[in-house]
Order: structure tokens, then sequence, then C-alpha cells
């Protein structure tokens, strides 16, 4: 009997991508668009904007309207159209760009972001929500005609950066289903033509008898000669977001006289959501579908879970703990024994440590993603508070970790609503003080000794230290006639329940803003400090680590016990002389080095560790240094060494702990706790043993 051949079940054959997932791979293009839109908006409002700038503001809004009109979202399509069609006429100069219509484009975009979070929740949203907007765009757009706008062109350039003229031969064929992606054949066709003369000739031959008709259906296609002075690029950009619905092929013919200068209305219309164009051929020509562009223009990406790089980025961390055993086993043996043992190990650590930095870029993103979406929480609450205020964003492009990123938003939101709250003037009281009536706040971020600091800075009226001292004195949060520096009265906005607002609003006076910028920041292993001079404003300073998964430390022994200090908070290390250790009654002991005295922290009190060196002068001292340059002396056993180690959360396993930002596991298999050097300080200064710090900061010549 022959064998017979087994039929393949449903279960064999390659999994179908359902809907779903196409709808999940839009709405993250959408929040990319929205923020290439709000900082395009931002360019425009600052005036730092060129003539591609409205290019891409309209691609923006374009995209997401065709994406949306693939998926069914019709509301969003609606309102989308009605957008970029001023978009459009603000483009081709019609319509003057002015604070007024800038003002508008911001709060369209806003309601657009809504609509699309509506769509992708699959909430309701108010009916009637965007009628009063898209009115105010038809009526923006209804004044549109010539020479409303004076504007510059940009003139099309040949690919030499000249003004050859050319003539490209195209032949565009739509797919059938090009409409039911809510692209338009007329609009690629009216934008080609604001780059030259166009010649068409269309081609029927698809056309079907009438009663076989289907309205949605794209039956014609065309041959189109097209004579200009711009670059192949320019060209090609105008096919950019149908080029997945069509078979296209763009040849350059030959160098032809083009008569007369280029208008306004040759300018490149750059529509589209970038994809992958077609590839030049070495005779000038571009086919579809299939290619991608070659070239130093060639951006080559793809999109992946980050479930998928969050395991890569665990069993990295499994693979460092199991390469630092093998070290430690490879240090116990004798040098002689095993030499290609060791050297292996060496090149094998080397290896890891390339690929740990190789996922860690993976999972590194700018932190424009969180940046971009304040202005909009800038705009609404100050006009809800009847306030004029200017956001400037720095050190958007500076990159931190994902998992930092998506933690960011809810303590950023506060601190800016607690400065536009608390901290910028009303409009008539910063004229009082000599201020401009608009106030101004700044969100920055940079990259400091291996750490993130953002900044949030206004220039409004400051902390009123008497009166915070006054409220927490009234609420019990702190004991009458205290006496307290300016910086423990400022870190007062941080206790739970406090707040000096005097009403209860939607906006503030149930004093838990604050708490939870400081809870949100510690929880990342962060830190939030506050400088206020008097009248001159507040900043409040963020300090966060690049990276929650691994960082690079120095092994110390305090007794039996191993900790982990962070190699960027470290300054020196030293074993000083009797003579440069100073008691301090009721304040501990400080360390003299070089002209200042810095505190000193004995790491076996603070964790009660048994059978550890008491004096420094018989251990060591390690110097370190924590935000705004304050200093401390750690006073341990000795130093075992650097090593790169994997972040655990103690949090997560057990409990906080002052002192400690996390734990590790060592190539011997034990836990060692890695210091947080600011809480670290601050639990020393508030410990019963030693008010070190308050010496400190009363002296001259400490840090």
């Amino acid at each position: 009997m022959s064998p017979v051949a087994s039929v393949p079940s449903i279960e064999d054959e390659p999994a179908v991508t359902s809907v779903d997932d196409f709808k999940k791979t839009y709405f993250e293009e959408c929040a990319e668009l929205l923020d290439a839109l709000y900082a395009q908006l931002t360019n425009l409002a600052e005036q730092r904007a060129d003539d591609e700038t409205m290019h891409a503001i309209f691609r923006a809004v374009h995209s997401i309207k065709g994406g949306g009109g693939a998926f069914g979202f019709d509301r969003l399509v609606a309102f989308a159209h009605v957008f970029e069609t001023l978009l459009d006429l603000m483009r081709d100069g019609r319509v003057a760009v002015t604070p007024d219509v800038i003002a508008l484009l911001q709060r369209a975009t806003d309601a657009l972001s809504d609509i699309i979070d509506a769509a992708r929740t699959g909430r309701e949203i108010a009916s009637g929500f965007e009628d009063e907007l898209a009115a105010a765009l038809r009526e923006a757009a209804g004044g549109a005609g010539p020479g409303t706008a004076q504007q510059t062109p940009l003139r099309p350039q040949a690919e030499d950066g000249g003004t050859v003229p050319r003539r490209y031969r195209i032949r565009f064929s739509p797919r059938m289903e090009m409409f039911q992606r809510a692209n338009e054949p007329l609009l690629v066709i009216r934008d080609l033509k604001r780059l030259g003369k166009v010649t068409v000739e269309a081609d029927l031959s698809r056309l079907p008898e009438l009663a076989a008709m289907e309205p949605e259906q794209a039956y014609l296609a065309w041959t189109l000669e097209v004579e200009t002075t711009a670059a192949k690029a320019a060209v090609e950009e105008v096919f950019e977001f149908v080029s997945d619905d069509c078979e296209l092929k763009i040849e350059i013919e030959t160098d032809v006289p083009v008569s007369g200068p280029t208008t306004a209305s040759d300018r490149p219309a750059g529509r589209a959501l970038p994809q992958p164009p077609g590839t030049g051929s070495p005779n000038g020509s571009i086919s579809k579908p299939g290619a991608r562009v070659e070239g130093p223009a060639a951006v080559q990406s793809i999109r992946v879970d980050v479930d998928k790089v969050d395991r890569v980025v665990n069993l990295v961390g499994e693979l460092v703990i199991n390469q630092s055993m093998l070290m430690q086993f490879g240090r116990d043996l004798p040098i002689d024994t095993a030499p290609a043992l060791i050297n292996g190990i060496e090149t094998l650590s080397q290896n890891l440590r390339e690929l740990q930095e190789s996922i860690m870029a993976m999972r590194a993103q700018p932190v424009k993603s969180v940046f971009m979406r304040m202005p909009r929480l800038v705009r609404e609450l100050a006009t809800q508070l009847g306030k004029e205020a200017h956001l400037v964003i720095t050190g958007e492009a500076t990159e931190i970790d994902k998992t930092v990123i998506e933690q960011l938003a809810d303590p950023l939101t506060h601190l800016l609503r607690n400065a536009l709250d608390h901290g910028i003037e009303s409009p008539e009281e910063r004229r009082a003080r000599g201020k401009p009536p608009k106030g101004t706040i700044h969100l920055g971020a940079e990259h400091r000794s291996g750490r993130i600091v953002i900044e949030i800075a206004d220039d409004g009226r400051g902390i009123d230290r008497e009166r915070v001292l006054a409220k927490a004195q009234s609420r019990g949060l702190v004991a009458p006639g205290a006496s307290l520096t300016d910086e423990e009265i400022n870190n007062l906005i941080f206790l739970p329940g406090f707040s000096t607002a005097d009403n209860v609003s939607n906006i503030s006076g149930r004093g838990v803003g604050m708490d939870v910028v400081k809870r949100n920041v510690q929880a990342l292993g962060g830190r939030v400090a506050v400088e206020s001079p008097a009248g001159s404003g507040s900043r409040f300073i963020l300090s966060l680590p690049l990276t929650l998964a691994v960082l690079d430390g120095m092994v110390v022994a305090v007794g039996k016990e191993t900790y982990i200090v962070p190699l960027t908070n470290i300054v020196e290390s030293l074993r000083p002389k009797p003579a440069d250790i100073h008691p301090v009654v009721d304040r501990g002991d400080v360390l003299a080095i070089r002209g200042a005295y810095v505190p000193l922290v004995y790491l076996h009190r603070s964790f009660a560790v048994p059978d550890a060196v008491t004096d420094p002068c018989l251990g060591i001292v390690v110097i370190v240094e924590s935000e705004g340059g304050k200093r401390i002396g750690i006073v341990v056993d000795q130093l075992l060494g650097q090593q790169q180690v994997v972040v655990k959360s103690v949090e997560a396993n057990y409990d906080s702990i002052d002192g400690v930002g996390g734990a590790t596991i060592l190539g011997n298999g034990r836990v060692a706790l890695i210091l947080d050097i600011a809480r670290l300080r601050d639990a020393q200064r508030r410990s019963p043993r030693s008010e070190t710090q308050a010496f400190v900061s009363s002296s001259p010549g400490m840090q």
C-alpha cells in the first residue's frame, strides 16, 4: 500500500496577522506622528520653521487620516480632512501663518489626539466634541485666495543642487482598492503640477461597462510627463503615501529647456507618511512595488514588541550573573593552571559587555515622546487659570531607557501644574513686579555623570518659605517653633497632604501632587531637589538612572557584608590620618580634606553590620558626590574591585530601605545591596546619632 500523503491541517498554516495587529501598528504610528506634529507646531510658533515645516505638518495629518480611513474611523477621517484642507492652503501660501492660526492648529491637534485616543480605547467621545473646532478650521480656510499670504517659496532644486530643467515620464496605475484607503489619485496629479508643467494621458483600458462599475474601485491609470527643475526625489515624494497602493514607474527622459521662473506653486508637495520609496536605477528610473531607497537617506528599521526586547534584556542579565561567577572561579585558579580558560572568560566578558550595551541601546528612546505632550498641558491649564505662559523645551533628543520614560509623564505633569498654579503669577501681578505678562517655564533634559537630569524651572514668584512653614506647622507636619533651613523648608512641599492652596479645586489644594512626584521619582531610583531663590522663581531637578537594568559599581566590604557603590558617584577613595578626623558633639564625624569638611557615614552603623572596621583610619573612606555637588565620605573595610552588575528591585521583592537603590547577585551567588547615595545622605541627616549635615550647611568651607 502506498503511503497516504498527509493533508496539512489549519494549525499547520502560518498565522495570519489580525486586524487588531494592524490597528495596533496604526496607533503606534499615530503617536509618533502626533509627537512630530506637536514639535513642528512648536517650531512654527517660535518662528524656527522653514518652508518644509508646513509640508511636515500636512504630511502628519494626512497620514493619520489615511490610516483612519482604512479602518473605518469615519469621525477621525472627517475631522482630519477639514484640518488638512486648511494646512494645504497654508503650505500653498494662500492662508497666512499668523499667531491666531497657529493657536487654532494647536487646538485642532489636541482635538485630533483626543479623537485618536477614543478610537484606540473604543470609548465614546461626546457628540459634537469637535464641531466648534471644525467650524473654526473651515472659517480660517474660507478666506483663502491668491496673494493672501506673502511667503518665500522653496525653489525646486536639481539633484546636483542647481536648477537644471528635466523631463520625467511617469506611469501611474492605482490599484483597485486605493479609494478605500482614503487616497485620491487626482490629488497626487495636482501635487505634481506644483513642480512644473504636466501633460496627462488617461488610460481607460480597465474601465468596465457602466452597469459593472463599483464606485469604490479605482479603474483609471495615467501616463504623465512632467517638465520641472525639481530633483527626482521631489517627484518621488509626491507618490510616497500612495506608493504601496499603485504600480509606479518614474523615468528621467532628458534635460529640457523650461521657460519662465519657478513660482510658489512649484514647491514640492511633500505629501505622505514616510515609507520606503522605490530604488533608483543607474538610468534614473524607479519602479514600484518592491524596493527600498539606497544611499545615505535610507533608514532601515523594524518594529519589535517591547516584551520581546525585555525578555532579551532579562536573559542578558542572567548571562552577566553567570559570567561573574565564571570570573570568580577563574580568579581562584592559579594563573598557570588553565591560561586558555582564563583568557576565554575574559574575552567572554568583553563580548558580553558589548552585547549588553547594544541591548540597552535598543531600549533607549529620546524623552521627546513625553516632552511633546506637555505644551498642550501648559496651554490648557494657563487658559483655565487666566494666566499667560510659554513653555520652552530643550534636550528633547536626550535618550533614556524606555521603562524610565514610561514613568516620567506623571511627575512632569504634576511639576508643570505646580509651576503654573503656584509659580507663574497673573499678568497683572507680573506687570506690577516689572516682569513681562507672559511667564516662561523651561523643561529640559541632559546627561550628567551617567544619569539623566530633567529640569523644570519657572520665572514666577518662587516658594514663599514663611507661608510654607506656617502651613506645615498649622497642619501639624512641623513642630511649633522648629528652626529649619531654607532647603528643609523647600522640601516640606513634598510631604504627604501638604498644600499652600487656600481652596480645593480641580487643579490643586488636596496635597497629593508633589508627594506623588517624589514617590514616583524615588521608585525609579532617582531623586528630586528644589531650588528657589526668593522672588526669582523655582527650579526642580530630577536625577534619574539612564537604565534600570545595569550599572557599573565599586564592590566594597563591610564586615562580612558586601555593598555596591555606583561608580558615577565616586570622587576618590583614601585612608585618612587620625589628624584629619574631627568629631563634632552631637553631630558625628567629619573628614578634613583640602580645606573642606566632608561628613562621614559609617555603613556598619547604617545597616547594623557586626565585626566591621569602626576606625576610618584603619579602613577606607570612599568620597562620593550626589546631585548639587554635595559630598559625603562612606567608611568601609576595604575595596574589592570594580564590576558591572545587574540591578534587581528591592521594593518589588522586599520593601523600601533607606540608602538602598537596589540589589544584585554577585559571582559567588550572594546578594549585595546597591547604595543610593542621595538617600543614604538623607538617612544620615535624619539619624539621631548624627546631624553632621546640619553642621556642614551652617559652617563655612564645608561641602
